[in-house]
């Protein structure tokens, strides 16, 4: 069924993708965005042709209202994005996602719509799962680490290794950042109201999101992104602690097309739904396999021996939720991708500002 959907934040990375794929599904597409510039280069697209474009903040109430009127649904992408920014730049963060969150919530109480889908983030697990030496699997809370440690991964409370595995949902939030605060107050109160004034809801926790398009000059995006705009100015990667630590990269267009089956799939409403690709790599690896794919294997990552206040150890997705309720099976694996993400880059012109991003960590000592 052909529909009209509202994509806040839809002129940043996923939701250019995410309008996209909508249209070529027939659907009519609305986008608010505030252009922020730290996340929108200068000279970069808007939005795609086709769609309709309102420019402002999520907390004016009479925006949001002219945005929402007539649309079937809402894909709520508008946030600030940073787990280290958000340290210190605190009431930016959460005005902007959570007080944000709710002047749209209360704008939809009085224009009601079918189904909102949120956008929320695998930060708010903290640690993600791991199989303990008796072989039950729990989360895990990581000891303070400090410069010159060789011991970055979590271990039981007899000292003992656990094993990293996938995490699901089932595993209990550890919110160790603002951002990841925020992104949790987002979903839980998306899915509260929803459900007490009849519409329905459901929260994607995404993991690493990377492919063409993502913000080279923002320090606080995505970590290929950031590797890139190093490599492309020709330095190192900086990688925090031994680059042994695992995440889950899942391409954009896998992230799109999970947004539209969210907002579609009638047993979704309700549930918070982890998209990932259900793969883990090391952040070591990744600045490699990036620095091989720009044509630039010299430029080997710089590990910095450090670990960054709120950053976790391991954390990758179970995605069986995924495709259980949403029919979602991811279609672009990394290693087939990257070179694709690497052309992408040596296309722009972008500074670095990686370095800048690091001492400012530094200075306000959350760098341990």
């Amino acid at each position: 069924m052909v529909g009209t959907y509202l994509i806040t934040g839809g002129a940043g990375f996923i939701g250019r993708y995410l309008c996209e794929d909508l249209l070529s599904q027939g659907h009519r597409v609305r986008v608010l965005d505030a252009l922020i510039e730290q996340v929108h280069e200068v000279g970069a697209p808007i939005v795609p042709r086709g769609v309709d474009f309102f420019h402002g903040d999520m907390r004016d109430p009479g925006l949001i209202d002219r945005a929402l009127a007539g649309v079937d649904g809402v894909f709520h992408l508008a946030a600030e994005v940073g787990v280290g920014q958000s340290m210190y730049e605190i009431a930016r963060y959460v005005g902007a996602n959570d007080l944000g969150t709710a002047v749209l919530l209360e704008r939809l109480i009085a224009q009601p719509i079918r189904r909102l889908v949120v956008a929320s983030s695998m930060s708010v697990y903290g640690e993600g799962m791991y199989r303990r030496a008796d072989g039950s699997s729990d989360g895990a809370v990581r000891r303070v680490v400090r410069e010159g440690s060789t011991q970055w991964d979590p271990r039981d409370e007899q000292g003992a290794a656990l094993v990293p595995v996938p995490t699901d949902e089932t595993k209990p939030v550890d919110l160790a950042s603002v951002y990841a605060v925020t992104k949790f107050v987002q979903e839980r109160n998306s899915l509260i109201v929803s459900r007490a004034y009849g519409m329905e809801a459901v929260a994607l926790r995404l993991f690493n999101v990377f492919g063409p398009g993502q913000a080279l000059s923002n320090p606080y995006t995505g970590v290929l992104a950031n590797f890139g705009a190093r490599l492309l100015n020709h330095q190192r990667p900086l990688v925090f602690e031994d680059g042994a630590q695992r995440r889950d990269f899942v391409h954009v267009r896998d992230v799109a097309r999970a947004f539209r089956l969210a907002m579609l799939a009638p047993d979704a409403a309700g549930h918070v739904i982890n998209i990932g690709s259900g793969r883990s790599y090391t952040i070591g690896r990744i600045a490699h396999m990036l620095a091989d794919a720009m044509g630039v294997p010299e430029l080997a990552p710089t590990l910095l021996g450090k670990a960054r206040a709120g950053d976790i150890r391991h954390c990758f997705a179970d995605i069986g939720k995924a495709r259980a309720l949403l029919g979602f099976s991811p279609e672009h694996a990394l290693e087939d991708s990257i070179d694709e993400s690497a052309a992408w880059i040596r296309s722009c012109n972008a500074p670095d500002r990686g370095e800048h991003a690091r001492r400012q960590l530094e200075a306000r000592g959350l760098m341990a």
